[in-house]
């Protein structure tokens, strides 16, 4: 079990290429156990590692030529994040735009850690 600021955490570690952090979150439950703990300032923190994937599949509506993502709705959440924390990112889309076709200040991933993107077929599917 992790606590999901706690997993956020780890993955978005690993992007920044930081390799462990102390929280304090978890401190006296089964979440501690067996984990190095330090105390600052009078309060004990556990130590999380980043948490890295091989590969992330992920979904954003639209892409660029480049690469450059665009997300809707709770797909924001995880889904930049594991972007940079894998070391392949391959990503489903609704479409496909050129490059300049989405506004840079509603660019949720850039096309750095972009490596393949597939359009999704259109049909009956979930959102």
């Amino acid at each position: 079990i992790v606590p999901q600021g706690t997993l956020i955490e780890r993955i978005r570690a690993a992007g920044a290429g930081i390799p462990a952090f102390y929280t304090p979150t978890g401190v006296g439950t089964s979440v501690a156990e067996g984990k190095e703990h330090r105390d600052f300032d009078g309060r004990t923190h556990l130590l999380e590692h980043a948490l890295t994937a091989d590969f992330a599949l992920i979904r954003a509506q639209k892409a660029d030529t480049r690469g450059n993502l665009q997300y809707i709705g709770t797909s924001r959440a995880f889904n930049p994040a594991m972007a940079t924390a894998a070391r392949t990112t391959i990503v489903e889309v609704d479409e496909i735009v050129g490059l300049g076709g989405i506004d840079s200040e509603r660019v949720g991933t850039l096309s750095t850690y972009v490596d393949r993107i597939v359009q999704r077929e259109t049909g009956d599917y979930l959102p």
